[in-house]
């Protein structure tokens, strides 16, 4: 089902309606940065976790009106947004870009948002039937820096690991920093489960500070699961239990193989079992 309607700077327009011009710094510079967010019956997941995060990236980037965009803002919206499209269940994009002229220097700071939705059918996280296959992404590795953390529009790298994927008939790849430490997935965080531990890559490692990823953090301990964010070479994948990829759209997703590794998946239908509670 294709969206009817998207909201640009408060306005709502037809999606295939002209939405931005060339001058758009988020198309020139990558200039901006986005939030993935699941709508489930008509309501926001996890909009507090979405706001601070994005208040924060924006704080980080310099651009202006950060106090504006807050939990409420983002569930008026978003929900606004469905009703206009006629849809309860879907995938939220907002993306936030800075409005000023100039080239790599910026006239100014404000900010300019443009919120999408992609309907679908799914009520909920589905965990998926059939495992993803997959392995390490060594072309690139991801620089570690204050801005590694960010959801930015500057996405080359993951683009850039897309296209591995296809061509390597894979379902997603493992992404490592510039020590060659695991990292994360082209759009998700990575947790493993070995010798009845829980372990993800610190943030200090450069991945995206995930919603899911402290969701799913957050669950586990409330379980007794012992979690710990490391620093985590990719031999452990070799090692491991279970191997499951964490975002905020579509909960968790397992890992059935690394190579000739093979993986079980009982703590992802576990964990997912209370993501949906």
């Amino acid at each position: 089902m294709m969206p009817s309607f998207v909201n640009i700077n408060g306005k709502l327009i037809p999606a295939d309606a002209p939405q931005i011009t060339v001058a758009n710094r988020a198309f020139k510079y990558g200039d901006g940065l986005f939030e993935s967010m699941r709508l489930v019956n008509g309501q926001l997941k996890f909009a507090n976790l979405h706001a601070s995060r994005l208040q924060q990236g924006m704080k980080t980037l310099k651009i202006e009106g950060y106090s504006l965009m807050d939990t409420w803002f983002l569930k008026e919206k978003a929900e606004e947004l469905a009703v206009w499209n006629k849809a309860k269940n879907g995938r939220i994009r907002l993306t936030v870009y800075r409005e000023g002229d100039g080239l790599y220097t910026p006239t100014d700071n404000k900010a300019g948002w443009v919120l999408e939705l992609q309907p679908d059918e799914i009520s909920g996280y589905q965990l998926n039937n059939k495992g993803l296959l997959m392995n390490v992404f060594t072309e690139l590795q991801k620089p570690v820096n204050y801005l590694s953390n960010l959801k930015t529009c500057n996405s080359l790298l993951y683009v850039m690991a897309g296209l591995y994927k296809s061509q390597h008939r894979l379902d997603d790849v493992f992404l490592l920093n510039e020590h060659n430490f695991l990292c994360e997935g082209i759009s998700s965080n990575v947790f493993v489960w070995y010798r009845d531990h829980l372990y993800t890559p610190a943030l200090s490692e450069g991945c995206v500070d995930g919603i899911m990823r402290q969701v799913i953090i957050n669950i586990a301990l409330e379980l007794d699961i012992p979690v710990t964010e490391a620093q985590m070479s990719p031999d452990i994948l070799n090692e491991a239990d279970e191997v499951f990829l964490t975002n905020a759209t579509r909960g968790i997703q397992w890992v059935i193989g690394y190579g000739v590794k093979r993986y079980f998946n009982s703590l992802s239908k576990n964990l997912i079992d209370e993501l949906n509670k």
